[in-house]
């Protein structure tokens, strides 16, 4: 656990963040929200942003636009990727989507989803209902949990990993009920093996038939179940409901909200509680939790910035979107792969663990490898242009100005001046802008958010 939010008055925490004094809205601050609400901002994204409020941004961002249009357009190009029969032809659809995605934090939810109600191909070889599942996340992204849980336990892409498709009354199955207290709503410790067994007999029944949900009410278990001391006989969406109502629902997933979006490591209970009583209040609405964390002094303070290692996702597609640049998107999901996320095929059923864990010797050096092909390939354009045109456009010229610049837009806390002398002199040759962008990337601190 992270020792200094203990140390945290929660209720400075959780006020709305007021720009002022030692803590301005600036590009920095405004980097920092578009880094952790979504994958990035170039700087005519960061300039447009501080002529408005923080708090006008960030209701932007919970509200989304109209993106109909992009939409249709993803759509279209999702299931043509699907037709392919191969679930590994999907991430750079995915990819493609955040990059370009109108509703950067819908796209970041999508992307917490789907590690949190993790789903492989590895084993659901279906691509149609992995992308399925995919839709589903985005469309929940920042709505009601509870009906994003009830909306995934009939997924059929969730009902086939973890067997519920074949949970009988004769033989309950059950590996989704344990997962659905343990990984998705409660965590260890707050619910016992009964419970497990009685809420695996309310999914009995629960099939998929030619890619579809569907109740076989002959394999269903009718008789009364004990969950949590209710009795009764409940269904499998009465078992959601007595999961949903439980007060460890809220506290877990507030728990990794905060992980995913404020800092790595876990929060003390006096941080967490004032968010699960509003998301409890809310009625397990996530727009408003959100609000409050992002809009938050906690956020948008010190002791948060740079607490987050970035995942490959965020770091492979951060760099496009700081850069306004294209790529080979293709290319981009194997090496991402390689240094550990590809999506739609995580480890297993937990997830990613994120954290240090995305970082090592081998991934560093991954990760540099990485930046100089997006860097220095020939098919990528920048703004539509090469990559020193587009960076003269953007002001980054003489080398001073330029590398701060460019710090400024990337890395999320100050350098050590020894790297800053070294980054300073490679910019100072004139013509290697690339080089030095490239040397920004492995720094240590390139790697947090």
């Amino acid at each position: 656990m992270n020792s200094k939010f203990h140390e945290i008055d929660p209720r400075w925490a959780w006020r709305r963040y007021e720009p002022g004094g030692e803590s301005p809205w600036n590009k920095r601050r405004a980097a920092h929200l578009f880094r952790r609400a979504g994958f990035g901002a170039d700087t005519a994204l960061l300039n447009e942003a501080i002529s408005s409020s923080p708090e006008e941004l960030i209701e932007q961002l919970v509200v989304g636009v109209d993106s109909s249009a992009f939409t249709g357009q993803m759509n279209q190009m999702m299931r043509t990727l699907a037709a392919g029969n191969n679930p590994r032809n999907l991430a750079s659809g995915w990819l493609y989507r955040m990059r370009y995605t109108p509703n950067p934090l819908h796209e970041k939810m999508a992307l917490f989803w789907h590690g949190h109600f993790a789903t492989s191909g590895a084993k659901v070889e279906q691509p149609e209902l992995l992308l399925n599942q995919n839709e589903l996340f985005r469309r929940h992204a920042l709505g009601n949990f509870g009906q994003l849980v009830l909306a995934i336990a009939r997924d059929p892409a969730m009902l086939l990993y973890l067997d519920s498709a074949t949970n009988r009354k004769s033989h309950p199955n059950e590996n989704f009920a344990r997962e659905l207290l343990e990984l998705f709503c409660l965590g260890l410790g707050a619910y016992s093996e009964r419970d497990i067994q009685e809420l695996a007999r309310c999914f009995t029944g629960w099939e998929v038939n030619q890619g579809k949900f569907r109740f076989n009410h002959y394999q269903a278990d009718t008789g009364v179940k004990s969950i949590f001391a209710e009795h009764g006989g409940f269904t499998g969406d009465d078992g959601v409901r007595v999961v949903l109502e439980q007060p460890a629902t809220s506290r877990f997933i507030v728990r990794k909200l905060l992980r995913f979006f404020v800092a790595d490591g876990d929060f003390p209970e006096a941080l967490v509680e004032p968010l699960a009583a509003q998301f409890r209040a809310d009625g397990l609405q996530l727009a408003g939790v959100m609000r409050t964390i992002l809009g938050s002094e906690l956020f948008f303070s010190e002791q948060v910035a740079g607490q987050k290692v970035r995942s490959p996702v965020e770091f492979g597609i951060g760099l496009l979107c700081g850069l306004d640049a294209t790529a080979n998107l293709n290319m981009l999901a194997e090496e991402l792969g390689a240094l550990g996320q590809s999506l739609y095929f995580p480890p297993n059923v937990k997830g990613w663990d994120g954290g240090k864990s995305w970082i090592n010797s081998a991934t560093i050096l991954g990760r540099g490898n990485l930046a100089r092909r997006l860097l220095t390939n020939s098919e990528t354009r920048f703004g539509g242009r090469k990559l020193p045109e587009y960076l003269a456009g953007q002001g980054v010229v003489e080398a001073e100005a330029g590398l701060n610049r460019l710090l400024e837009l990337f890395v999320a806390i100050p350098i050590p001046d020894s790297s800053h002398a070294r980054l300073l002199e490679l910019a100072r040759r004139g013509d290697a802008w690339a080089d030095v962008l490239h040397a920004i990337t492995v720094l240590p601190e390139f790697q947090l958010s």
